[in-house]
Parts: structure tokens; sequence; C-alpha cells
């Protein structure tokens, strides 16, 4: 028997935008159905919100979406504008990350070219918490906060030992 976790996002009217985004940094197929398309009148308020909504690239990388059906839509959320702080609950402070979020996403690939080029689109528009840089775990370890409000972690796997 095998099992497979895939992280599901909530949102507030941007969970196509969000997944577009995703799927132009990792690649991969994405799939969006829309509340209309399971019923909802063409006309009613949140017809062309995502119902279910995934991206997943051959190369492993897989998130699903959906926006909170009843909740209003909120463009861009708080000011998610071009360098505005959207790291807004997770912060490094005195060498420790503090944050009030539940969950963050964690992305690792094999080489630092590989994270790097993940790193520089995901940070377009986002926060960083802390910069992509060597670690005493990792050649290369950071974190940031998309501007879709998302936090994640990117590393560089560890060379292994015999």
């Amino acid at each position: 028997m095998s099992i497979q976790t895939t992280s599901h996002l909530n949102f507030h009217g941007e969970a196509r935008a969000a997944l577009e985004f995703y799927q132009s940094v990792f690649g991969g197929q994405l799939v969006i159905a829309t509340y209309g398309d399971f019923g909802m009148p063409a006309d009613a308020p949140g017809a062309t919100n995502v119902v279910f909504g995934q991206v997943e690239s051959d190369g492993g990388f897989r998130v699903m979406a959906y926006d909170i059906p009843g909740q209003p839509d909120i463009p861009g959320g708080p000011d998610r504008s071009e360098g505005a702080d959207t790291a807004g609950s997770t912060r490094r402070e005195n060498g420790v990350t503090l944050t009030d979020q539940s969950f963050f996403l964690s992305v690792r690939g094999e080489t630092l070219k590989e994270v790097m080029g993940y790193w520089a689109t995901l940070s377009v528009g986002g926060a960083i918490v802390e910069p992509l840089a060597a670690s005493a775990w990792s050649p290369g370890f950071g974190m940031l906060t998309d501007r879709f409000g998302v936090t994640w972690i990117l590393d560089v796997a560890a060379p292994r030992t015999a």
C-alpha cells in the first residue's frame, strides 16, 4: 500500500491566478474546474471561481487549490502589489522564524541552479523571509512568502554520503 499527500491551498477568488503562477514556476499540467462547470448559474456570484484546481508536474511537484465558497473575492488580498510586504505573519527575528501560519510548502531540488530558478520566479512580488544561501544542512536554503501569501521553504538536497 502506498499513499500520496498533496497540499491543498484555499483562496478568496485568487485560486486560478495562483495555480497559473505555480504552473509557470514548476511546469506541469494545469486542471481547473469552476463552480459554474458544476452547475452554478453562470451569472451567479462566484460562478467563475475555482472549485477544483491542480498543477502536477512529471518532476513530482503537485498542489491543489480552490476558492472558498461564499467568501467574498478579495482580488490581490491585502496589499500584494509589487514589493508589498506579503510575509505578514512569517518573519525572521533573532535567528529564529516566527509565524502564526499553520503550514509552509517545502520544495527540495537536486541542484542549487534548479532551486535558484524556482526562487527567482516565486519571489517576484513576494517577500523574502530568509535569503537563499548555503546553510549547515544544505548547499542552498531560503524562505519566502509569494505574492499570494503562501510561504515556501526552498532548499537543495544535501549530498548523500556512503
